[in-house]
């Protein structure tokens, strides 16, 4: 089954670890919080997970 990326917004704080970590998978939205730019069904990248795991709030999840 693939995995999915989202991004909780309310504990979002816009720090831009993730864009940096995985341009390919995060950007930013109108509101300066990060947004997932993968396309669904996508496999979830390496660089996705690290985001992830090095988010400061918890704020990507994937499943």
């Amino acid at each position: 089954m693939a995995k999915k990326v989202t991004i909780n917004k309310d504990l979002c704080i816009g720090c831009g670890l993730c864009t940096s970590i995985a341009a390919g998978v995060f950007d930013f939205d109108d509101d300066g919080k990060a947004k997932v730019t993968l396309a669904d069904g996508a496999d979830v990248p390496a660089e996705a997970e690290d985001a992830a795991a090095n988010c400061p709030v918890q704020a990507i999840i994937i499943e």
